[in-house]
């Protein structure tokens, strides 16, 4: 459980932790909270030879309001996701996720921006994330763009980000009914199946988390909604199902289904 040797550097800026990205290339990872990267670098998954800290650039770790969108920044933690006043009230869905995750520890340390750039396919994040059509902001040597939620997550592990890119912020559209509901593993608290559903008008917008390699929108739940819960029927249609020693394929599929009724219900 001891990590191989790397070295470390902490940027006061994201030029900075750009400059070092390109320099070091594909041997560097970024730092933000260490909940996913420190665990994986311990049992050798990962053996980056330079770490770069991002947690000390200023603005990063801010919650605000812009017109009628929740700018979250990428270094927030799980713990002030949760706690925000400005959540809860604009974006509960957000705030029920984030209090969803790990324990108050991993709360504490790990950051929004660092679980959508590790991309679990058990994080709980990217459901919440693809049902409120979110945007993730990144930055890299070629300047900003924008990211759809939907366009972001390509595979286990895998996301639209390039080598020399980081998150800085995630912007939502404000979201006054919607609910997130996880499954998880005893141990790790990692969702087994997690979904988050948000209505708008007669239609519904339903994420799912922890049943397939990639996080996906059930547009197929959606298609079929008709204002009850029978659409969750759908939940897995045209999906590619994993099997774990945490679920098999036949249940994990049935459980999607269970936790997607409840979502819409809520």
């Amino acid at each position: 459980m001891i990590p191989a040797k790397f070295d470390y550097i902490k940027v006061g800026s994201v030029s900075e932790a750009i400059n070092m990205l390109e320099k070091h290339g594909d041997e560097a990872k970024i730092l933000a909270g260490g909940h996913s990267l420190i665990p994986a670098m311990k049992l050798r998954l990962s053996r980056p030879e330079m770490l770069i800290d991002i947690s000390g650039i200023s603005g990063m770790d801010t919650i605000s309001e812009d017109d009628d969108e929740i700018v979250v920044g990428a270094n927030c933690t799980h713990s002030a996701i949760a706690s925000s006043e400005l959540v809860n009230s604009q974006l509960n869905i957000l705030a029920q996720t984030a209090k969803c995750i790990g324990d108050i520890q991993v709360r504490n340390r790990g950051t929004i921006g660092g679980s959508l750039a590790h991309a679990d396919p058990a994080s709980d994040y990217p459901a919440t994330i693809l049902a409120c059509d979110a945007k993730i902001e990144v930055e890299g040597k070629s300047g900003k763009r924008t990211i759809d939620a939907t366009d972001f997550f390509l595979g286990i592990f895998t996301t639209a980000l390039t080598e020399d890119e980081l998150i800085t912020a995630i912007r939502f559209p404000k979201v006054v009914n919607g609910s997130y509901h996880k499954f998880f593993q005893s141990a790790s608290r990692f969702a087994v199946v997690g979904v988050a559903a948000v209505k708008e008008g007669d239609s519904v917008k339903v994420g799912v988390t922890g049943v397939s390699g990639t996080p996906y929108r059930a547009t197929a739940v959606e298609n079929a909604y008709d204002g009850t819960s029978s659409a969750a029927s759908h939940a897995v249609d045209d999906v590619d199902v994993m099997s774990d020693h945490f679920a098999g394929e036949e249940y994990r599929s049935h459980l999607a289904k269970v936790m997607v009724k409840k979502a819409l219900e809520a």
